[in-house]
């Protein structure tokens, strides 16, 4: 339930907080007065589109904000707690700047404005005052129904299968579509594959041929030059280590050899010796190692022919073969697969159609049951507005076509006039008639909404008199078990009101400003004598109005 709305500089208000209670409110004025500010700072805290314009003249933003006790409200809590958000009431709080930008939270916490419709809708409806001109479309029909039976889950079910079943179709058209293209890139790439399995090129390969091209076309130099350069280390004539153990043999001769100078020159002299003695056998060891082999040398180079060959022939550099390779096995893979895909598309579809054929037989049968009950009690509400001869009913036919909302087509259809056959409600039904017909179906609908606050915006409008009283009774039956709230331009209606809330535009100066105040007795037998009579409120009129609100404010026997 709404329990208060605060407003700062929104429009024409500067700062208004109002405090309600469940029942039924009336909102009156005069036109022009503002009443759809009241209704349009809600609709701001509820999600709608923000406007620039909506700040009031010379401020920087507007702060509204609407908070509801959700006690009795198990989906909002459950909403609220879901998204780890206080759960002990709801205050929904928008902010819009004079640049059209706006913000919002939820208890506190930053919000998107998708946010704050989705839980909006769990906490109040707005029936707006042009309801009746939406009866004139068809598919408003279909979503009333829907609503009035509670089958807004199953229709977006059936909606996503719906869906999903045309996006597989259109896959599956475009795979068939592409399949001669694709057999002619399959053999291509199958040819690419084999190719490539062919010449076997391993990871790492081109890298080993290459050293051992290189290897095995110096080995004779290699083989001539390590072996004199072995010679010179170690040959028994003019080798160096010849010469460094004759060097060493003299030096040790010498007095005094063992200590100063000679010492570490001798110990330097061994430690050549040692070097030279092991790169002898070095030298050795690889001229031992080194091989002479013409057609090995053949085949290594005869097989970097060919891998520099199809590398050219791929357009990639010798090294990339093997990436390649691996990128042209996974593209024929996939390919070989897309005739998988192609029987998995197929049977997909199937399956689709026939879980949406099922879906939406199920939802069919529902809505012709949920028709006869709508039809029922819509006929039942016309009696109370003063076309009890008229004949209401909810025809459901079946569609050419299957589409998102199902096989099914919702007409209204109306007989004004006994004897003559119910046609459909846009071709037959005048102003007047279709306001009543709105507000009979907005009251079935509120009757079974489980959303206990409810906003009506002059759907009385068009209806006068005694209809007009009936009008508030059942709006008032609506408040004493949830809360609602009338735009109401009609006494009739608004004396049925357990709370009077009035509006007034004022001119201050160079300004004007919008006020609003909930009526005690009194001030509510003014604002009636008003409505009834005027500017000029006569004894007779205020008497009348008197004697309108005590007899709305009395129990029914």
């Amino acid at each position: 339930m709404l329990t208060q709305l605060a407003i700062q500089d929104f429009a024409i208000v500067d700062h208004l907080e109002l405090d309600l209670t469940g029942g039924m409110t009336a909102i009156t004025g005069e036109t022009g007065a503002g009443k759809s500010i009241l209704l349009g700072a809600l609709g701001l805290c509820l999600g709608e589109r923000a406007e620039a314009g909506s700040v009031r003249h010379g401020r920087e933003r507007t702060d509204l904000s609407a908070r509801f006790d959700i006690q009795h409200l198990p989906a909002a809590v459950e909403w609220l707690a879901a998204r780890e958000l206080p759960a002990e009431e709801c205050l929904l709080r928008r902010v819009v700047t004079a640049n059209g930008r706006s913000k919002a939270w939820i208890n506190g916490h930053p919000a998107t404005i998708s946010d704050l419709k989705s839980l909006g809708e769990q906490l109040i409806q707005v029936h707006g005052q042009h309801a009746h001109h939406a009866l004139m479309r068809e598919e408003t029909h279909l979503a009333l129904l829907d609503d009035y039976a509670g089958l807004g889950d199953s229709a977006m079910q059936l909606a996503e299968t719906f869906r999903q079943w045309r996006k597989a179709r259109r896959q599956l058209k475009k795979l068939s579509e592409e399949g001669s293209e694709v057999d002619a890139k399959r053999q291509l790439l199958r040819y690419q594959v084999e190719e490539l399995d062919q010449l076997g090129l391993a990871e790492g390969e081109l890298a080993t041929l290459e050293e051992e091209q290189h290897t095995l076309a110096h080995a004779e130099e290699t083989l001539r030059e390590t072996q004199f350069a072995a010679d010179c280390c170690a040959g028994d004539e003019g080798g160096a280590l010849s010469l460094l153990n004759q060097a060493f043999t003299h030096l040790s001769a010498l007095p005094g050899s063992d200590k100063g100078t000679l010492a570490n020159t001798l110990a330097m002299l061994g430690d050549a010796r040692i070097q030279v003695e092991e790169a002898s056998s070095e030298l050795n060891r690889l001229a031992s190692t080194t091989e002479l082999d013409p057609e090995r040398l053949a085949w290594v180079e005869e097989r970097m022919t060919d891998v520099h060959r199809i590398a050219r022939k791929h357009h990639v550099a010798p090294e990339e073969l093997c990436a390649l390779h691996a990128n042209l096995q996974r593209e024929v893979a996939q390919l070989e697969e897309g005739g998988n895909d192609l029987e998995a598309l197929s049977a997909q579809v199937v399956e689709y159609r026939e879980r949406y054929r099922q879906d939406a037989k199920k939802l069919s049968d529902k809505r012709q049951k949920a028709a006869l009950r709508l039809g029922k009690e819509v006929q039942q509400q016309l009696g109370y507005l003063a076309m009890g001869k008229a004949r209401f009913e909810v025809e459901v036919s079946a569609k050419d076509a299957p589409s998102a909302e199902g096989l099914d087509r919702v007409q209204f259809l109306i007989s004004a006039n006994p004897g003559q056959p119910a046609r459909p409600l846009t071709k037959v039904a005048s102003g007047g008639e279709l306001s009543r017909i709105s507000l009979a179906i907005q009251v079935v609908a509120a009757t079974h909404s489980t959303v206990p606050s409810l906003v009506f915006d002059e759907v009385d409008v068009g209806i006068s008199g005694a209809t007009a009283e009936i009008v508030g009774q059942l709006l008032r039956k609506l408040g004493e078990n949830g809360q609602v709230m009338t735009v109401t331009h009609l006494p009739q209606v608004a004396a049925q009101a357990h709370q009077h809330l009035h509006i007034e535009k004022q001119a201050k100066r160079d300004t004007t400003l919008t006020q609003m105040a909930l009526l005690n007795e009194q001030g509510r037998i003014s604002e009636l004598a008003r409505m009834l009579g005027g500017v000029t409120l006569s004894d007779q009129t205020l008497a009348h109005a008197r004697e309108m609100l005590h007899a709305s404010q009395r129990p029914p026997h």
